[in-house]
């Protein structure tokens, strides 16, 4: 099975969708005239725009739930799991990833804005909506909510709460099942009182997790602030191949740098797009704005905080695609990724390390599957909308009951299968959405030409 799966792994993952994640945003990049540069200003205020009436959500609570989403284990795990396979190097192709998709965000984002649909708990959509509406292909529309209920509500979540609870284990006297269980209960809490809930929990949660790790790690990095101008240039000097080791591993550095950023900042994945169809907004164009805000913040703050303190702390080991360690700074470590983090934050702060990152994967993996069960329910109801509202209600408890089992199954048992078919689901949802807002983008374009008017009249 494990074969099977991560042959499936390596056919979704093909160098195919890498250079469409990075075409796509490129051209987007080009179509807006850089909009994620041009109109880094008016992002910021974008966030804080009042809502246009009294359905949906804000735009800052939007930004913060697809925030919480991006922001998870793959900011503490993935980051340095792209150093360990990719070296340096692939912290600068997460960096292009973050530049180019933010171009992406705000199309698929201003796209789902266009294509929302109204619903008793408020608006919801994403690419299911685009296909449907847009494309008038409700048979990919349906393929893809279903792919996301599996991905996202089961597979991914049963990851991210494995883990938390390994971090819990090794650093308090805490068991997995215990960690699970208090996890579930927290999370069962907050989804129940549906999607006003979950964005108000959201935007408290959210800006407080992100903001505090950043300052730790400015601190732990401050301490090595003498390693920094050489850490930089090993980034950019690895990620072209120019010196010997990282010339054998160009491929992986390239390729864990830009699956590592996709899987962190969620950009051209669709989910963020799915967030972005509840806010009740003015202008899709202001939505699709907010959203490429926030993979700035995932990537550009978050991912970072964690590669320069993992870089300049020297915690780290480079291994080749056959598992021979080509670069061993912290042989003790061995493969053991999230200790990259942990050791890191000891070299400031001695012993407090594996309980600082405990508690900041149990933060962000919250507040992931959070967004998870957000992304799930949308497309639940998108399946189910217009038809017995009575079904439809009991279709979201029971996956209620499913996605609270997840996590208390993936604290306590670790599948690496279970990983794989979430990074299938992940590559198809990025594939399909990447498709649909290629062939819709001129509306995106169009949107943000007149909001541009609007505003500057």
């Amino acid at each position: 099975m494990n074969e099977i799966v991560s042959s499936i792994n390596k056919i979704v993952w093909n160098p195919g969708l890498v250079v469409l994640l990075l075409g796509a945003g490129l051209f987007f990049s080009i179509c807006t005239r850089m909009v994620q540069v041009r109109r880094l200003g008016l992002m910021v205020r974008s966030l804080f725009g009042k809502k246009h009436g009294t359905d949906g959500i804000s735009s800052f609570q939007a930004f913060c739930i697809a925030l919480s989403g991006r922001v998870g284990t793959g900011n503490i795990v993935g980051v340095a799991t792209a150093i360990a396979f990719g070296g340096p190097g692939a912290v600068f192709w997460m960096w292009v990833v973050a530049f180019f998709g933010a171009s992406t965000a705000f199309v698929e984002s201003t796209l789902s804005q266009m294509y929302k649909f109204r619903h008793a708990s408020g608006f919801r959509g994403g690419p299911f909506c685009l296909f449907e509406a847009g494309l008038g292909k409700r048979w990919l529309g349906v393929l893809f909510a279903v792919i996301t209920i599996v991905a996202c509500g089961v597979c991914l979540t049963m990851v991210q709460a494995n883990g938390a609870s390994t971090t819990m284990n090794n650093a308090f006297p805490v068991s997995t099942l215990t960690s699970g269980i208090t996890l579930a209960i927290l999370l069962g809490i907050v989804i129940i009182g549906g999607v006003k809930r979950i964005a108000t929990v959201a935007s408290i949660i959210t800006p407080f997790m992100a903001f505090g790790y950043i300052i730790l790690s400015v601190i732990v990095v401050g301490f090595h602030i003498h390693d920094v101008p050489a850490v930089l240039g090993s980034i950019f000097t690895n990620a072209f191949g120019i010196n010997p080791i990282a010339g054998g591993i160009i491929g992986s550095t390239i390729s864990m740098g830009v699956k590592r950023g996709i899987f962190s900042n969620e950009a051209g994945q669709g989910t963020g797009a799915i967030v972005s169809a509840a806010a009740d907004v003015k202008s899709p164009a202001q939505q699709g704005l907010a959203q490429s805000f926030s993979v700035y913040v995932d990537t550009l703050f978050v991912c970072t905080a964690t590669a320069l303190m993992i870089l300049t702390s020297g915690t780290y080991n480079i291994i080749d695609a056959d598992g021979n360690m080509l670069i061993a700074n912290a042989p003790e470590l061995g493969n053991n990724y999230a200790a990259f983090t942990q050791s890191a934050v000891d070299t400031v702060f001695a012993g407090f390390g594996s309980q600082f990152v405990s508690v900041a994967m149990i933060f962000f993996t919250y507040s992931t599957i959070m967004a998870y069960y957000f992304y799930a329910e949308s497309s639940i109801i998108y399946l189910f909308r217009d038809k017995n509202p009575k079904r439809e209600k009991l279709v979201i408890r029971i996956f209620q009951v499913v996605i609270l089992t997840s996590v208390i199954y993936g604290a306590v048992r670790e599948a690496d299968v279970v990983w794989q078919v979430g990074d299938i689901g992940v590559g198809l949802m990025a594939w399909g959405t990447l498709i649909s807002i290629i062939l819709l983008f001129p509306k995106a374009i169009r949107a943000l030409k007149d909001y541009e008017k609007e505003i500057e009249k």
